[in-house]
């Protein structure tokens, strides 16, 4: 099932080459550089903080709804240009079991429309489980057990928002539908923010008071844009509130960013989750040709320059692939990988999601149970992604802006 938007008429319009006014956006500036904006056009510094309540807090999409700036003022700032510029959610296409998937309408300052690949699930992957987020209980409910009614029927539900912050990716993993489209461009800081609130105006969501997870694990390299998205978690946790707790951003391996980010402070910084996909460098660099850059031993190293929080695990994701990666000898490899390492590491596992034009195939849920029995036993944390949004190309490793479901 899908929804169609009238935006997809002014994505079409642009595409066929009509002339539009540069804009500018507000949303992507923080509440400095508001303020400073504000300043610098005549008016008191105040006038950005009534900007970024009215934008990050009360999600205003509209210039002119900004009701706390005068009309004159309003006015003015338009025909200057300036416009809020969120991302807009151009196209829906709703799963079977309650994921959404977005074409979102991404247009950075002096960019063509285009658009990016955002996913709601509603109940999550169990891709959380055994973080620490996990063990915090709901703000509003205590325990959440129960009957499993709808997300709005019961608000203690945790949900989870998979986030772009590319176009495309260059990294290649051959298993990824997103490789096929190649890297289109990096997104601004507002596009990877606005994603996000987006998502969350759409289910009425409220920062703070309801349990989302955010995972930057959509389209793209994140460590590859690293300015632009470490902008948009500042921008999430500072102007609106949401937790880097909940947060979690995964990366190919790529070692100078991983590096960076351990440099980041613990109250801002997201959890690290890394796409491993191999227990040793042969098929690691068969199926991830990044790893010929950076292989593994280098990325568990820089791993170990990131100071944890309590109870705070590293993510190694690992994507089985039928006959590939996901025999019992490839799993007692992986656990002595992690156990050598010293890390404070958990493995979430994902049975690879087909995509058309992917030669490898998914195994058998009886080999990725055995699998992960496997890593118990050697005492590695372990659990299994559940697949969402299959049927509509939502889940891991098929983002690729399809338009058929």
């Amino acid at each position: 099932m899908r929804e169609d938007y009238p935006q997809l008429a002014q994505i079409a319009s642009a595409a066929s080459g009509a002339e539009a006014p540069l804009r500018k956006n507000f949303f992507g500036l923080d509440a400095e550089a508001l303020a400073a904006l504000m300043v610098a056009t005549g008016e008191p510094a105040w006038r950005g903080r009534q900007l970024t309540e009215a934008i990050y807090r009360q999600h205003v999409v509209d210039l002119d709804s900004i009701t706390t700036l005068p009309k004159a003022l309003r006015q003015r700032l338009a025909a200057e240009g300036w416009q809020v510029g969120r991302p807009s959610i151009a196209q829906v296409f709703q799963s079977t079991d309650g994921t959404e998937r977005y074409l979102m309408e991404c247009h950075g300052e002096g960019e063509a429309l285009q658009t990016v690949e955002t996913v709601w699930m509603p109940e999550g992957d169990d891709g959380e489980s055994g973080d620490e987020s996990d063990a915090e209980a709901s703000p509003t409910s205590g325990d959440s057990g129960g009957d499993l009614r709808s997300w709005e029927a019961n608000r203690s539900r945790r949900a989870t928002i998979c986030v772009s912050s590319q176009i495309g990716c260059a990294v290649n993993c051959q298993f990824c539908l997103t490789a096929k489209l190649n890297l289109l461009r990096n997104l601004t800081a507002g596009e990877i923010a606005g994603q996000v609130l987006a998502v969350l105006d759409r289910h009425a969501v409220e920062a703070g008071r309801d349990r989302v997870n955010l995972v930057f694990m959509g389209m793209g390299e994140p460590f590859l844009n690293f300015d632009n998205f470490m902008a948009a978690v500042r921008l999430l946790t500072r102007e609106s509130g949401l937790s880097p707790r909940r947060m979690t951003v995964s990366t190919s391996g790529i070692v100078p960013g991983i590096l960076r980010f351990a440099q980041e402070p613990l109250e801002l910084r997201p959890r690290l989750a890394i796409s491993l996909n191999a227990p040793n460098d042969a098929i690691r660099s068969e199926i991830m040709p990044i790893n010929r850059k950076w292989p593994i031993a280098e990325v568990i190293d820089a791993a170990r320059q990131l100071q944890l929080r309590p109870r705070e695990h590293i993510t190694f994701e690992y994507v089985l692939l039928g006959g590939i990666n996901d025999q019992l000898s490839h799993a007692r490899e992986l656990a002595r990988q992690l156990r050598r390492s010293g890390l404070n590491a958990k493995v979430n596992l994902i049975a690879w999601n087909p995509g058309p034009g992917i030669d490898y195939s998914t195994p058998l849920p009886e080999a990725v149970e055995a699998f992960r029995k496997t890593l118990s036993y050697a005492d590695i944390p372990s659990f299994v992604r559940k697949p969402r949004g299959r049927d509509i190309y939502a889940a891991c490793g098929q983002l690729k802006r399809t338009v058929e479901s």
